[in-house]
């Protein structure tokens, strides 16, 4: 499988995302806003202010492509544009580092267990590099547990231990915070 990928742009992030935004209509805004606004916005409102991000010149993510075909999404930025991971009791800043952050991943079902997460995430790093991040994090699901790929939207641990970042933080049994330095 030769997957290029490349700075997302609207039409590709779309046909990722597919026509409820992906899950339920989050549009990948969950980690962007705060609940409140989140929920009131789920759905056509998420996708209308993600809309007006790409079109302001952002490029909030990266898609990965088979040929001409946007197969999946990474998001990735600086921390600071996730208000909501500050919020989070278990997510809280580890240190000042200014550090960009993963918050989420989807890939469509053809393409999932395949390495792409993996393969994201090393785009992601060299992204964030480019830009001047000294770090990079993100905020995977690691337990025994078997979750759905669908439950994997913040990424697994062994992906992001495959593409060389290491745990730093642990607030929860099941949620580490593991970040990976770009300098």
């Amino acid at each position: 499988m030769a997957i290029e990928i490349t700075p997302a742009d609207w039409a590709g992030f779309e046909t990722v995302m597919g026509p409820k935004g992906g899950c339920g209509g989050c549009w990948c805004r969950l980690w962007r806003v705060a609940r409140k606004e989140f929920e009131a916005d789920k759905g056509d409102g998420n996708r209308d202010a993600m809309r007006a991000l790409f079109d302001s010149g952002t490029v909030p993510g990266l898609l990965a492509l088979d040929g001409t075909d946007p197969v999946g999404w990474i998001s990735v930025a600086p921390r600071a544009e996730f208000p909501r991971l500050k919020a989070s009791r278990i997510l809280q800043p580890v240190d000042d580092l200014p550090v960009w952050s993963v918050s989420c991943f989807l890939v469509k079902p053809p393409y999932r267990r395949q390495g792409l997460s993996v393969h994201l995430l090393q785009a992601a790093c060299t992204f964030a590099a480019e830009r001047g991040a000294p770090a990079i994090e993100g905020y995977p699901i690691d337990g025994k547990e078997k979750y759905p790929p669908v439950y994997g939207w913040t990424g697994f641990a062994g992906a992001y231990r495959s593409a060389g970042f290491a745990e730093v933080a642990r607030r929860s049994p099941t949620r580490p915070i593991m970040r990976k330095s770009l300098g």
